[in-house]
């Protein structure tokens, strides 16, 4: 079995000069095709059940899932709780076989974030797993705008919560579905200076590429999340099975000619996050 924790993954490519990705998973078919082609490009991969995985699938049942995918293959996969909002939903999941919680308190004020993350950080080291937490509100491209990390207060999180990581808000955004815009670079240098915890960019799919990579290369982000841009690549993939043969209606050969399009796409991601 290659399951790892957050810190097990994140810690060498903070000393090594590259990021893992934390990819959103919805159903078996991308898990597979996500854990194939970490396989494929010998990188670690964190598997992600977030709220919308976790509504469709029980946390026990999700983590049976990653677990099985983590002995089918030779790197390191983590078994990630994304967006966790309560104490008993990160207790199920470390109890469901999870490596590792994020509680998501970026929208409680600064003193009960840190200690409803401390908390949910302590039971998780206490099981030997890793947990991550989210300073400044990371808003949604249909909604609620972004507050932006303050990096004094990232530096109390960081040191008074006891994360293994730190999502930050710098111009990231949820459901992204174009790259037209960016990091703040300068907020993230800020912030990276103030500690030395491992940073995380959640709304991955909407930072270009190219920036992706100088920061995965170049500073202490050391996880870029990705969901919507695999998403968009299942759904193109998924429309072209379904037009190829009008009389087609079995789920399993419909979703098999899925699969190998969504690890392409997924072989891309990884290795644009990869060391030079």
């Amino acid at each position: 079995m290659t399951l790892a924790t957050l810190k097990d993954v994140l810690q060498p490519a903070l000393r090594d000069g590259y990021a893992v990705a934390g990819l959103v998973t919805l159903g078996w078919e991308d898990m597979r095709a996500y854990a194939h082609a970490a396989e494929a490009e010998g990188l670690p991969v964190i598997l992600q059940a977030g709220p919308s995985c976790r509504k469709h699938t029980p946390l026990p049942v999700l983590g049976s899932m990653f677990r099985n995918l983590a002995e089918s293959v030779s790197v390191p996969v983590v078994a990630h709780l994304d967006h966790g909002y309560t104490f008993d939903e990160c207790r199920e999941a470390l109890d469901s076989g999870f490596t590792s919680l994020m509680f998501d308190g970026s929208r409680l004020p600064l003193p009960e974030n840190i200690d409803q993350t401390a908390r949910i950080a302590e039971m998780a080291h206490a099981a030997s797993i890793s947990c991550e937490g989210e300073i400044g509100f990371v808003g949604y491209s249909d909604g609620e705008q972004s507050t932006g990390t303050d990096p004094e207060e990232a530096a109390q999180f960081a040191r008074d919560s006891g994360v293994d990581a730190m999502a930050i808000s710098c111009g990231n955004v949820h459901l992204q579905q174009n790259k037209e815009g960016g990091l703040d670079e300068d907020r993230i240098r800020a912030i990276e200076a103030v500690t030395d915890v491992p940073l995380v960019i959640h709304g991955g799919s909407g930072v270009p590429v190219a920036q992706r990579t100088a920061l995965a290369r170049g500073s202490k982000i050391c996880k870029f999340n990705i969901g919507t841009e695999l998403r968009m690549a299942f759904g193109t993939a998924l429309r072209n099975a379904v037009a190829k043969d009008n009389d087609r209606f079995d789920r399993v050969q419909i979703l098999s000619d899925v699969e190998a399009p969504i690890e392409a796409a997924t072989r891309q991601v990884l290795r644009a996050l990869a060391a030079k």
